[in-house]
């Protein structure tokens, strides 16, 4: 069975190129890498034209652009990876094993953020649990479903914000994820750019006034 990998981006000349060299070897197994570009005035394109199998261009917005790559994806299986992400070794071959079972549609990996502050590694074990007791799985975790599964719920919801968090309460009623041990490294750029804790609250902040019926809109234009 084969991957097709999504990688949504938007001016990310800076960290493309080191997940797409990550990828080689499983398209020389034949799985499909597909970057989605959301209007990049860098060299994010130019970068991934030589390291994908395709290069598709889109409206911005990682919803819209997910959507977009799946619509030209051939697997049976899907990967949805952000650009600044690296990879344990062997990921592709754990997702195949994770899917093989039939009670199993989606899942999602542990996640690491890149920078050593101590407070990075008590913020990534409170992802990880949370993700694993709620089955809610963020964009950062490397979200990977049964194409099948992904069109019967409708695929990403066309929102700002808070798409990883809409998709995974849709999938959860078909299945819990599967909480992969495997840890996936994410950038930890933006809790560094904008400060760590004011970060955590204000995530916190969102999520809460998502759950309390706040649209996807008014938070997004707060998150910025």
């Amino acid at each position: 069975m084969l991957v097709s990998i999504i990688i949504p981006v938007l001016n990310e000349e800076s960290s493309i190129k080191n997940l797409l060299q990550q990828l080689q070897p499983y398209r020389q197994q034949g799985h499909e890498v597909i970057v989605v570009d959301g209007g990049s005035n860098d060299d994010s394109v130019s970068i991934s034209k030589l390291l994908a199998d395709k290069v598709i261009h889109s409206e911005p917005g990682r919803a819209i652009q997910m959507n977009n790559g799946v619509a030209q994806a051939k697997s049976d299986i899907l990967w949805f990876l952000h650009a600044d992400t690296v990879l344990p070794l062997n990921t592709i071959e754990k997702i195949l094993f994770y899917l093989n079972e039939e009670s199993h549609a989606w899942g999602r990996f542990n996640v690491k953020l890149s920078g050593s502050h101590f407070l990075f590694r008590l913020i990534e074990k409170m992802i990880n649990l949370r993700s694993c007791l709620s089955s809610i799985a963020t964009g950062d975790q490397g979200i990977f479903v049964k194409r099948e599964v992904f069109e019967r719920v409708g695929g990403y919801s066309n929102l700002p914000l808070m798409e990883d968090i809409e998709l995974s309460k849709k999938l959860k009623k078909i299945s819990l994820a599967v909480c992969a041990k495997e840890t996936l490294v994410t950038s930890s750029r933006r809790w560094e750019k904008k400060g760590i804790l004011r970060t955590v609250f204000l995530m916190w902040r969102l999520r809460l006034l998502y759950w309390l019926g706040i649209s996807a809109d008014k938070l997004a234009r707060q998150y910025r």
